[in-house]
């Protein structure tokens, strides 16, 4: 098979056979949320040893669940981490127009109630869970927390999109006439930003890897979406005071999608008794797949390490 056409990120070894190599199992379903959208979903599990806790996890804008994010969920069911996740409206294999968001409130209730049902699962439901998102996804969850601050033990959040950074937002008067033309058409992808995989990926074989994604969105972001995301971010940066449950947030300080200023401030301002940051020299927003490979175990070790002193037991 061509390079070009890799079944998989990691080569062409099959789904179940690579899996296994890595001992983890793990499936993928669809859910269907309450508002009646069918959603891609997939789980992450230790194969050999029963988990020591559950990571529900968000994935970024434009992303899915399916590609390059699955090296964190396979690395975590290899410490002992039951991890999950869905594809979210309008993306990956999900239900919705591709990279249309046109309200994150209403898919913070598709990811609350999914997450729900894997916290009751009786297999599930004593051990301690927390939440994981990526840029865009760590906003997400901090609208979670919102939802219900005593439902989980903590969170983990890498290059958290708190606030839309200045860098990519579109300049004046750019965002005014945006706002008037997306009250007519909201799914039109026209608004002007440069690409976030090249903004993101430090490592240029791992953004030609990330390329191949079939799923990606590769068209401008859609005026609806961009319109939201600015809603929901200046939301959520007028609340991290509110922000109360335990968390580890991770940026790098060469991240230009989303600002490490404001991960510092979140750490500043939240008024969580257990909260840490790390600010990465260097390092740019994929924290977790486009850095060097010795970035990317440090930043999983502060992961791992920050998991095994709020989960019962320690890693084998």
């Amino acid at each position: 098979m061509e390079e070009g056409k890799r079944l998989n990120f990691w080569g062409n070894t099959p789904e179940e056979e690579f899996y296994k190599s890595q001992n983890i199992r793990a499936t993928k379903s669809f859910y269907k949320s309450p508002r009646g959208l069918s959603l891609f979903t997939r789980s992450w599990l230790p194969l050999s040893t029963p988990p020591r806790g559950i990571i529900c996890m968000v994935h970024g804008y434009g992303n899915d669940i399916s590609w390059t994010f699955q090296s964190t969920p396979i690395f975590l069911a290899q410490m002992g981490f039951a991890s999950f996740a869905l594809d979210i409206e309008g993306h990956g294999l999900s239900q919705g127009l591709k990279a249309f968001v046109p309200n994150v409130d209403l898919v913070v209730d598709d990811i609350f109630a999914f997450f729900e049902s894997i916290k009751e699962n009786p297999d599930f439901s004593e051990l301690p869970s927390f939440l994981y998102g990526e840029s865009m996804g760590g906003a997400i969850c901090l609208l979670i927390h919102f939802r219900d601050p005593s439902l989980w033990n903590g969170a983990i959040l890498s290059a958290p999109m708190c606030k839309i950074s200045d860098k990519v937002k579109p300049k004046w008067p750019i965002p005014e006439i945006l706002t008037m033309v997306a009250k007519f058409l909201p799914t039109l992808p026209i608004v002007p930003t440069s690409d976030l995989l090249d903004k993101s990926v430090k490592v240029e074989e791992k953004k030609i890897i990330g390329g191949m994604n079939p799923l990606r969105y590769w068209g401008k972001p859609r005026l609806g979406t961009v319109l939201d995301l600015l809603r929901v971010t200046d939301y959520l940066h007028t609340r991290l005071c509110d922000v109360r449950l335990p968390f580890i947030v991770l940026h790098g300080s060469a991240d230009v999608v989303t600002d490490p200023s404001v991960s510092e401030e979140l750490y500043e301002k939240a008024k969580s008794e257990d909260k840490s940051v790390r600010i990465y020299e260097g390092m740019m927003h994929s924290l977790l797949f486009g850095e060097t490979n010795e970035n990317i175990e440090i930043v999983r070790g502060d992961i791992v390490s920050w998991l095994n002193q709020r989960s019962e037991g320690e890693a084998k």
